[in-house]
C-alpha cells in the first residue's frame, strides 16, 4: 500500500496518491497533472480512479484534466450534478484499487455533495479517511459557500448531522487527510499540521465535541470572514467544467517582443509582473501589478484579477511556465504571452521605468511625529487590523484596492505608507496604488511585524481601546 499527500503550500491544499498491486487513485487532484501522471509512471501503476471530494470553490480541480489523459472516471458523492460525465457515488458504495478498498461516505455541510473516502488497507482495516474540507484539523468546513437555496444555518445543521453520525464513529487511530491545511479560506482558523487521527480529533476539534445542534450552528456560523471573491467563479468552473490546460500553455507561453508586448498592453492587456516583491520594488516596467510567486500568489491572483482580462506577463527568466500554470490553478486562463527577456530587457532598452520606494520600520517611527500629511494604510484583513494596529492608521484591505472607489477615499495629497504583516500583501497594494495614480508612498520592510517591535510607534489593541 502507497499512500502519499502532495500537498502546494500557496493553495493550502492537498492531493493524494494511493496505489496497490499496479492500480492507483487520485483524490481531489490539481489542474496540473503531470505530477500524478509521472509518479503511476514511475511505480508501474494505472490511475484507476479520480475522486472527488467536492466542488472546489478555491482552485480549479485537475479532474477532467487526469481524466482525458488516462481514461479513469472521475467519481463525486451523492446529490452531485456536473455539467460533465462523472460516476455518482451512493452512500458507503466501495471501489477496489488492487487489494486496498475505498468507501464512499457521504457527508454533507460544508456542500450537499460533499463526500469523505475511507480507505481500508489490505486486511480490511480502515486505515485512512480523506475528509476534503469536511473534517479540517482542528475545524471543519465553512457552510456558507454555494449551498443553492440553502442557509448557512442548514448546512451547518447537515455538518453536525455528519460529525455526529459519520466521522465520530470511527475508529480513533484512523488518520485524517482533509484538502486544506493552515491559511486556507475553506474554514475559519485551520490548525498548523496537514494531516492528523480521528482520535486527536475529537480529543482537539472544537466541532466534534459534545454539545446541541442549535450550539454547533452557531459556533460553526459565527466568525466567518468574506470568502475570496473568486470562489464561487472556481466552484463554476468545477462544476461545469473547463479548457485544455495545453490551449492555456500555447497562448500564455507566447515570447514577446517589447514592441509585440507594448502593443498588446495598448490594447488593454493587464501587466502582471510575478518577481519577488523584494525584486520589483527596485524597479518595474510602469503600471505593472505586482503578484510575486513567493508569496500565496494563486489566492490573491483569484482575488484581484479580472477573470475576463487578458494578460500579459514579466517574469524571472525561466518562471514563465510556473507563472501562467498558477494562475490556471485558480482559472486565470487569459495569459497572453510574456516579456521575452523579462524585465532586463525592458531596461536594458531603455524604457521608460518605475519604482517603489522601501523603507523600515523605524523610519516610519522618525516621521510619523513630524509629518502632519503622513498617512498609515494597512492592508490587513479587518480581523488582523482590530487585533493590534498602528494608532490612526487607515485600513483598506488589500482585496478592496481593485475597485477605484475603494482606492478613491485614499487622500492622494497625503504621504503614504503602506503595509501588511509581514511585506508580501504591501508590495501588492503599492503596485495597485501606483497604477491608480499614487506615487507619494512608502513601502514599509516587514511590515505590522516589525512595526509592533518599536516602542515608540503608537499601537491600538482592544485592551488599549477600552483603556
Amino acid at each position: 500500500m502507497f499512500v502519499q499527500q502532495l500537498y502546494t503550500g500557496c493553495l493550502s491544499e492537498a492531493a493524494y496518491f494511493i496505489a496497490s498491486e499496479g492500480e492507483a487513485a487520485v483524490i481531489d487532484p490539481l489542474r496540473d497533472v503531470d505530477t500524478y501522471i509521472t509518479m503511476a509512471e514511475e511505480k508501474g501503476v494505472k490511475i484507476k480512479y479520480i475522486f472527488e471530494t467536492h466542488f472546489h470553490a478555491d482552485f480549479v480541480s485537475g479532474h477532467l484534466e487526469l481524466a482525458k489523459k488516462t481514461g479513469a472516471p472521475i467519481i463525486y458523492g451523492p446529490l452531485t450534478d456536473a455539467g460533465f460525465k462523472v460516476h455518482v457515488a451512493k452512500d458507503g458504495e466501495e471501489f477496489a484499487i488492487g487489494k486496498l478498498k475505498m468507501t464512499a461516505i457521504h457527508t454533507p455541510g460544508h456542500t450537499l455533495e460533499s463526500t469523505c473516502y475511507l480507505l481500508h488497507d489490505e486486511t480490511g482495516k480502515p486505515y485512512s479517511i480523506f475528509t476534503g474540507d469536511t473534517l479540517f484539523v482542528g475545524d471543519v468546513g465553512r457552510p456558507d459557500l454555494f449551498s443553492g437555496n440553502l442557509s448557512k444555518e442548514d448546512l451547518a445543521g447537515m455538518m453536525y448531522d455528519t460529525m455526529q453520525n459519520k466521522i465520530k464513529p470511527l475508529n480513533d487511530n484512523i488518520i485524517v487527510y482533509p484538502a486544506h491545511g493552515p491559511g486556507s479560506s475553506c474554514g475559519k482558523n485551520l490548525g498548523p499540521e496537514t494531516f492528523s487521527t480521528i482520535g486527536k480529533q475529537k480529543e482537539t476539534n472544537y466541532a466534534l465535541q459534545d454539545m446541541t445542534k442549535e450550539e454547533f450552528i452557531k459556533v460553526v456560523t459565527t466568525g466567518l470572514n468574506s470568502p475570496p471573491a473568486y470562489f464561487p467563479i472556481n466552484a463554476g468552473i468545477n462544476k461545469n467544467g473547463y479548457s485544455s490546460l495545453d490551449d492555456v500553455y500555447n497562448k500564455g507561453l507566447e515570447a514577446l517582443s517589447i514592441a509585440d508586448f507594448k502593443e498588446k498592453v495598448k490594447d488593454g492587456a493587464w501587466i502582471l509582473d510575478t518577481r519577488p516583491s523584494a525584486d520589483f520594488t527596485t524597479g518595474f516596467v510602469p503600471e505593472s501589478i505586482s503578484i510575486g510567486l513567493d508569496g500565496r500568489f494563486a489566492e490573491w491572483a483569484g482575488s484581484l484579477l479580472p477573470f475576463d482580462q487578458p494578460l500579459v506577463l514579466i517574469t524571472e527568466i525561466g518562471k514563465e511556465k510556473e507563472s501562467v500554470t498558477r494562475l490556471a490553478r485558480v482559472g486565470i486562463d487569459n495569459v497572453n504571452g510574456y516579456l521575452d527577456g523579462g524585465y532586463e530587457a525592458w531596461k536594458n532598452a531603455g524604457e521608460k521605468l518605475d519604482m517603489i520606494i522601501d523603507i523600515e520600520a523605524d523610519e516610519l517611527a522618525m516621521d510619523l511625529p513630524h509629518d502632519p500629511r503622513l498617512e498609515v494604510i494597512d492592508v490587513r484583513k479587518p480581523a488582523e487590523f482590530e487585533a493590534a494596529h498602528v494608532k490612526g492608521a487607515h485600513n483598506v484591505p488589500l482585496d478592496t484596492l481593485i475597485d477605484p472607489m475603494n482606492v478613491a477615499m485614499i487622500n492622494d495629497d497625503s504621504n503614504l505608507y503602506v503595509h501588511c504583516a509581514g511585506g508580501y500583501r504591501s508590495v501588492i497594494a503599492s503596485s495597485l496604488l501606483k497604477r491608480q495614480g499614487y506615487h507619494n508612498l512608502r513601502n514599509v520592510l516587514g511590515g505590522f511585524g516589525k512595526i509592533k517591535l518599536l516602542k515608540n510607534i503608537p499601537v491600538v489593541t482592544p485592551e488599549k481601546a477600552k483603556a
